[in-house]
């Protein structure tokens, strides 16, 4: 069974179509999120102002993926993604490596992590070391 957790859903949790910077996440309770670095939330997308900036989100689920592009054709968005604050390794998806980088290149559902052992509750983080990432939703499985 798939979740999917939209943008629209967030956006009642942070300043909306206003550029903000948040603190650094603190690890979240289960289904909750947080954001860390300066960022531009509004109806469907939240987008980086400023590198470096963070998602972080404790979910429950076997895979994580995440809807993400480059506001600008051409400007690819570097990132490293992690699984409980280490690097993914053999739970690393096609978008990312075992040490967790990746780039987001285009608009399109980019698969982060696919476990392979245990599901438990677990946190997903993904840094974003260039400015431009908009992020659109996660989806689990």
């Amino acid at each position: 069974m798939k979740h999917y957790l939209r943008f629209e859903a967030w956006i009642r949790r942070v300043a909306q179509d206003s550029r903000k910077t948040y603190g650094p996440p603190t690890t979240p309770s289960l289904n909750e999120w947080g954001l860390g670095g300066s960022w531009d939330v509004g109806a469907g997308s939240g987008v980086l102002q400023a590198a470096p900036g963070k998602i972080v989100f404790r979910f429950q689920s076997r895979d994580v993926h995440m809807v993400l592009g480059p506001t600008k054709s051409g400007n690819p968005v570097r990132f490293k993604v992690t699984l409980d604050g280490a690097a993914p390794k053999q739970d690393s998806g096609v978008d990312s490596v075992p040490d967790g980088a990746g780039e987001v290149r285009e608009p399109r559902l980019y698969q982060l992590i696919p476990q392979n052992g245990r599901i438990g509750d677990r946190t997903f983080e993904i840094e974003f070391f260039d400015s431009g990432a908009r992020a659109f939703s996660f989806t689990f499985g």
